[in-house]
Order: structure tokens, then sequence, then C-alpha cells
């Protein structure tokens, strides 16, 4: 169980996501060790938040239909701008068919970030990193969600609807959006693979 805090409480820019039972974080965390990962998003993400409104595109097989839906019914409410590019329903389908037109949108800058869903969300993202300039990662926790935008810069989120409850896909989408680039010794690294 997670509990929700107010804007005005979130240090981070971040919607909570601390257990209920753990008391607020302090206004100022305690640095983590380099050699180990944070244990929880709100203690591992000590930068500044990305902005706060996208157009962003999201575009799903049968298998993610139902959390494409609440996604974008999140996105909306949120007040960010969506392009849904399908598919309409759990009819089966293939999914290089809807996938392929959000990472286009993303790498011609139509929008400005891309989230693809399916069954385990695998397919969609080697579908999505096949166009030449996106950044598609899985991401199944928050950790890998902020590692995701703050090392990878990535410009496409994979989520798969069978493996992660849509609780956990609509606080993995907001916080995915929140999280900005770290830059840094990610520039040289992200450099090489698109060179590649």
């Amino acid at each position: 169980m997670f509990a929700a805090v107010s804007a005005a409480e979130d240090k981070n820019g971040l919607d909570s996501i601390r257990p209920m039972s753990a008391p607020s974080p302090s206004p100022t965390p305690a640095p983590s060790s380099p050699s180990s990962p944070p244990s929880s998003a709100v203690a591992s993400t000590e930068i500044a938040p990305a902005p706060t409104r996208f157009t962003v595109g999201i575009g799903s097989d049968h298998a993610g239909f139902k959390y494409k839906e609440a996604i974008k019914g999140a996105l909306l409410a949120d007040g960010h701008t969506v392009r849904d590019f399908g598919t309409d329903s759990e009819a089966p389908c293939d999914y290089p068919d809807f996938i392929r037109p959000v990472a286009l949108a993303v790498a011609r800058g139509e929008v400005q970030r891309g989230i693809v869903l399916g069954g385990s969300g695998n397919g969609e993202a080697m579908v999505a990193n096949r166009i030449k300039g996106v950044r598609c990662g899985v991401c199944w926790t928050d950790q890998v969600a902020i590692w995701n935008r703050a090392h990878n810069d990535a410009n496409c989120l994979s989520l798969g609807q069978r493996t992660i409850s849509e609780e956990d896909a609509l606080r993995i989408v907001r916080l995915w959006l929140r999280t900005p680039f770290e830059g840094g010794r990610h520039v040289a690294r992200l450099a090489k693979v698109d060179a590649a």
C-alpha cells in the first residue's frame, strides 16, 4: 500500500511512492551509496523534475489495451495531451501495427514521449527500438522507471499488462514522466548507443 502526498508535501516533484506506514521523508534525504540502488523511488530521486506536461503518443496491442485506456485517462486528467495510435479493442491484433506508429511519432518529434503496451512489453520495446532516435525500455518497478529516464534518457516507455498491476502501471508512468535525464557520464554512453 502506498500513501498519496500533495504537491506541497512532495519535495522531489514526484507523486508519493512511500509505504503508508513509513514516516514522511526528511527535507534533505541522505545520499545513497553509489554501489547499491536506493530503497525507494523517493529516496533515489534527488533531482529536479522534468516539465510536467507532455504530448504523449500511446499504443498497444489487444493484450495491453485495458491499461492503455486507463493510462490515457490518467494522462488527460493530469493535463497532458495524448495521441492514441490504437488498438481500439481487446480483439487479437499484431502489436507492430500499433507500436511502430508511436515510435515514428517520437522519432519525428510529433510527440515528446511514447508509451507502448502489450502482454509483457518486450516485443513492443523491440519494435520501438528499431526506429532510429527512439530509446525504449520495459519498466516494471519504480526504480527501473527512474533509471530508464535518468540514465538512458528514454523517450519511450514499454509496459506489460500481464506483468504488473494497473496501479503500478499508472504510478510508473507518472514517475517516468517526471524524472529528468541526469546527463553527465550518461551523455557519452548514449552517443555510443546512437552510433551503433
